[in-house]
Protein backbone atom coordinates (compact mmCIF):
# COMPACT_ATOMS: atom_id res chain seq x y z
CA UNK A 1 0.00 0.00 0.00
CA UNK A 2 1.21 3.50 -0.81
CA UNK A 3 1.88 5.79 2.14
CA UNK A 4 2.80 9.43 1.52
CA UNK A 5 5.65 10.70 3.65
CA UNK A 6 7.89 13.55 4.70
CA UNK A 7 10.70 12.23 6.88
CA UNK A 8 12.59 15.46 7.57
CA UNK A 9 10.69 18.22 9.37
CA UNK A 10 11.85 20.73 11.99
CA UNK A 11 9.92 22.22 14.89
CA UNK A 12 10.36 25.43 16.88
CA UNK A 13 13.02 23.57 18.87
CA UNK A 14 15.43 23.88 15.95
CA UNK A 15 17.21 27.24 16.16
CA UNK A 16 16.29 28.01 12.55
CA UNK A 17 12.75 26.66 12.92
CA UNK A 18 9.87 29.12 12.89
CA UNK A 19 7.92 29.54 16.11
CA UNK A 20 4.78 28.51 14.19
CA UNK A 21 6.30 25.02 13.83
CA UNK A 22 4.52 23.70 16.90
CA UNK A 23 3.52 20.05 17.41
CA UNK A 24 -0.12 20.76 16.56
CA UNK A 25 0.62 22.96 13.57
CA UNK A 26 3.07 20.47 12.09
CA UNK A 27 0.84 17.43 12.53
CA UNK A 28 -2.35 19.11 11.33
CA UNK A 29 -0.62 20.71 8.35
CA UNK A 30 0.71 17.28 7.40
CA UNK A 31 -2.84 15.90 7.47
CA UNK A 32 -4.10 18.81 5.37
CA UNK A 33 -1.38 18.13 2.83
CA UNK A 34 -2.44 14.49 2.56
CA UNK A 35 0.58 12.94 4.28
CA UNK A 36 0.28 9.60 6.07
CA UNK A 37 3.54 9.75 7.99
CA UNK A 38 6.14 12.29 8.98
CA UNK A 39 9.33 12.34 11.01
CA UNK A 40 10.27 15.13 13.39
CA UNK A 41 13.99 15.75 12.98
CA UNK A 42 15.22 18.78 14.88
CA UNK A 43 18.88 19.70 14.89
CA UNK A 44 20.78 17.51 17.38
CA UNK A 45 17.74 16.98 19.60
CA UNK A 46 14.59 14.83 19.82
CA UNK A 47 12.86 16.61 22.69
CA UNK A 48 9.80 17.78 20.73
CA UNK A 49 9.08 14.30 19.38
CA UNK A 50 6.94 13.23 22.35
CA UNK A 51 4.42 16.05 21.91
CA UNK A 52 4.26 15.65 18.14
CA UNK A 53 3.70 11.89 18.42
CA UNK A 54 0.88 12.51 20.88
CA UNK A 55 -0.82 14.94 18.49
CA UNK A 56 -0.30 12.51 15.63
CA UNK A 57 -1.97 9.72 17.61
CA UNK A 58 -4.99 11.95 18.16
CA UNK A 59 -5.49 12.80 14.48
CA UNK A 60 -4.41 9.55 12.84
CA UNK A 61 -0.96 10.58 11.62
CA UNK A 62 2.10 8.38 12.07
CA UNK A 63 4.97 10.42 13.55
CA UNK A 64 8.43 8.85 13.65
CA UNK A 65 10.76 10.22 16.33
CA UNK A 66 14.02 11.41 14.86
CA UNK A 67 16.83 13.95 14.70
CA UNK A 68 18.97 15.73 12.15
CA UNK A 69 22.48 14.99 13.36
CA UNK A 70 25.40 17.29 12.61
CA UNK A 71 28.48 15.10 12.31
CA UNK A 72 32.02 16.09 13.25
CA UNK A 73 32.61 17.01 9.59
CA UNK A 74 29.57 19.36 9.56
CA UNK A 75 27.57 16.90 7.49
CA UNK A 76 23.85 16.58 8.18
CA UNK A 77 22.32 13.13 8.58
CA UNK A 78 18.72 12.11 9.34
CA UNK A 79 18.29 9.66 12.22
CA UNK A 80 14.98 7.81 12.72
CA UNK A 81 13.92 5.50 15.56
CA UNK A 82 11.20 2.90 16.07
CA UNK A 83 10.14 4.22 19.48
CA UNK A 84 10.27 7.45 21.44
CA UNK A 85 12.33 5.72 24.12
CA UNK A 86 15.06 4.82 21.63
CA UNK A 87 15.04 8.34 20.25
CA UNK A 88 15.41 9.84 23.71
CA UNK A 89 18.27 7.49 24.52
CA UNK A 90 19.98 8.69 21.34
CA UNK A 91 19.16 12.28 22.29
CA UNK A 92 21.03 11.81 25.57
CA UNK A 93 24.01 10.30 23.78
CA UNK A 94 24.19 13.19 21.31
CA UNK A 95 23.75 15.74 24.10
CA UNK A 96 26.85 14.30 25.76
CA UNK A 97 28.79 14.41 22.50
CA UNK A 98 28.11 17.82 21.02
CA UNK A 99 29.82 21.19 21.20
CA UNK A 100 27.98 23.45 23.63
CA UNK A 101 27.99 27.20 23.23
CA UNK A 102 25.26 29.52 24.43
CA UNK A 103 22.51 30.23 21.94
CA UNK A 104 22.09 33.82 20.84
CA UNK A 105 18.34 33.82 20.30
CA UNK A 106 18.39 37.27 18.71
CA UNK A 107 20.45 35.75 15.89
CA UNK A 108 19.46 32.08 15.69
CA UNK A 109 16.01 32.15 17.28
CA UNK A 110 14.71 30.49 20.41
CA UNK A 111 14.86 26.71 20.92
CA UNK A 112 11.52 25.89 22.53
CA UNK A 113 10.31 22.56 23.93
CA UNK A 114 6.50 22.16 23.84
CA UNK A 115 3.84 19.78 25.06
CA UNK A 116 1.00 18.40 22.96
CA UNK A 117 -1.10 21.50 23.70
CA UNK A 118 1.57 23.73 22.15
CA UNK A 119 2.46 25.10 25.55
CA UNK A 120 6.09 25.99 26.23
CA UNK A 121 7.58 23.67 28.82
CA UNK A 122 11.26 24.42 28.38
CA UNK A 123 14.01 25.95 26.29
CA UNK A 124 17.47 24.68 25.36
CA UNK A 125 20.05 27.32 26.18
CA UNK A 126 23.01 25.88 24.23
CA UNK A 127 22.93 26.37 20.47
CA UNK A 128 21.88 23.14 18.72
CA UNK A 129 23.56 23.83 15.36
CA UNK A 130 27.26 23.08 16.06
CA UNK A 131 28.87 19.78 15.18
CA UNK A 132 28.97 16.73 17.40
CA UNK A 133 32.02 14.51 17.77
CA UNK A 134 30.23 11.71 15.87
CA UNK A 135 31.84 11.19 12.47
CA UNK A 136 29.94 10.44 9.27
CA UNK A 137 31.85 7.16 9.07
CA UNK A 138 30.41 6.09 12.42
CA UNK A 139 26.93 7.67 12.26
CA UNK A 140 25.08 4.74 10.68
CA UNK A 141 26.73 2.16 12.95
CA UNK A 142 26.17 4.21 16.10
CA UNK A 143 22.50 4.94 15.35
CA UNK A 144 22.03 1.25 14.59
CA UNK A 145 23.20 0.48 18.14
CA UNK A 146 20.22 2.51 19.36
CA UNK A 147 17.82 0.58 17.12
CA UNK A 148 17.49 3.28 14.49
CA UNK A 149 18.39 4.09 10.90
CA UNK A 150 20.61 6.91 9.66
CA UNK A 151 21.05 8.36 6.18
CA UNK A 152 22.81 11.41 4.73
CA UNK A 153 20.54 14.43 4.36
CA UNK A 154 19.97 16.64 1.28
CA UNK A 155 22.97 15.19 -0.55
CA UNK A 156 22.25 17.44 -3.57
CA UNK A 157 22.92 20.68 -1.67
CA UNK A 158 26.12 22.70 -1.87
CA UNK A 159 26.70 22.80 1.87
CA UNK A 160 26.22 20.60 4.94
CA UNK A 161 25.85 17.51 2.74
CA UNK A 162 28.03 14.44 2.38
CA UNK A 163 28.72 15.13 -1.31
CA UNK A 164 29.62 18.79 -0.78
CA UNK A 165 32.03 17.92 2.04
CA UNK A 166 33.50 14.57 0.99
CA UNK A 167 32.68 14.38 -2.71
CA UNK A 168 31.40 10.80 -2.54
CA UNK A 169 29.52 8.40 -0.27
CA UNK A 170 31.97 5.83 1.03
CA UNK A 171 30.33 2.40 1.11
CA UNK A 172 32.10 1.81 4.42
CA UNK A 173 29.71 4.33 5.99
CA UNK A 174 27.07 1.60 5.76
CA UNK A 175 24.21 3.74 4.51
CA UNK A 176 21.29 2.02 2.81
CA UNK A 177 19.35 5.22 2.00
CA UNK A 178 20.15 8.79 0.95
CA UNK A 179 17.99 11.90 0.87
CA UNK A 180 17.47 14.38 -1.93
CA UNK A 181 16.04 17.86 -1.54
CA UNK A 182 15.17 17.97 -5.25
CA UNK A 183 14.01 14.70 -6.82
CA UNK A 184 14.69 16.09 -10.29
CA UNK A 185 18.42 15.80 -9.61
CA UNK A 186 18.33 12.04 -9.03
CA UNK A 187 19.28 10.88 -12.53
CA UNK A 188 22.19 13.32 -12.85
CA UNK A 189 23.49 12.52 -9.40
CA UNK A 190 23.41 8.78 -10.05
CA UNK A 191 25.36 9.30 -13.27
CA UNK A 192 28.03 11.30 -11.44
CA UNK A 193 28.02 9.22 -8.24
CA UNK A 194 27.48 5.53 -9.08
CA UNK A 195 27.38 4.58 -5.39
CA UNK A 196 23.89 6.10 -5.26
CA UNK A 197 22.59 3.29 -7.48
CA UNK A 198 23.05 0.97 -4.50
CA UNK A 199 20.98 3.14 -2.16
CA UNK A 200 17.29 3.85 -1.62
CA UNK A 201 16.47 7.47 -2.44
CA UNK A 202 13.94 9.48 -0.45
CA UNK A 203 12.88 13.09 -0.99
CA UNK A 204 11.89 15.21 2.00
CA UNK A 205 11.04 18.85 2.60
CA UNK A 206 13.49 19.71 5.43
CA UNK A 207 10.74 22.17 6.37
CA UNK A 208 11.57 24.88 8.91
CA UNK A 209 8.39 26.86 8.17
CA UNK A 210 4.82 25.66 7.66
CA UNK A 211 4.85 26.99 4.09
CA UNK A 212 7.88 24.78 3.35
CA UNK A 213 5.90 21.61 4.01
CA UNK A 214 4.95 19.93 0.71
CA UNK A 215 1.79 18.27 -0.53
CA UNK A 216 1.68 14.50 -0.70
CA UNK A 217 3.78 13.41 -3.69
CA UNK A 218 6.42 11.01 -2.40
CA UNK A 219 5.37 7.61 -1.12
CA UNK A 220 6.67 4.31 0.23
CA UNK A 221 5.01 1.03 -0.75
CA UNK A 222 4.68 -0.76 2.60
CA UNK A 223 2.55 -3.51 4.17
CA UNK A 224 1.77 -1.22 7.12
CA UNK A 225 2.71 2.18 8.49
CA UNK A 226 4.42 1.31 11.76
CA UNK A 227 7.74 3.05 12.52
CA UNK A 228 9.39 -0.37 12.78
CA UNK A 229 8.27 -1.28 9.24
CA UNK A 230 9.44 2.04 7.83
CA UNK A 231 12.86 1.77 9.43
CA UNK A 232 13.27 -1.81 8.26
CA UNK A 233 12.32 -0.75 4.74
CA UNK A 234 14.88 2.08 4.68
CA UNK A 235 17.56 -0.23 6.04
CA UNK A 236 17.31 -2.57 3.04
CA UNK A 237 17.94 -1.78 -0.62
CA UNK A 238 14.84 -1.92 -2.87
Amino acid sequence: MKYFYDLHIHSCLSPCGDMDMTPNNIANMAKLLGLDLIALTDHNTSLNCKATIEVGNEIGLTVIPGMELTTSEDIHAVCLFPTLERALDWNEYVDNNRIKIKNRSEIYGRQVIMNSKDEEIGEIEELLLPATNISIMMAYKKVKEFGGICYPAHIDRDSLSILSVLGEIDENCGFKTAELADKNKEIELKENHPALNNLNIVTNSDAHYLENMKEAQNYLDLPNISPETIIEYLDNKH
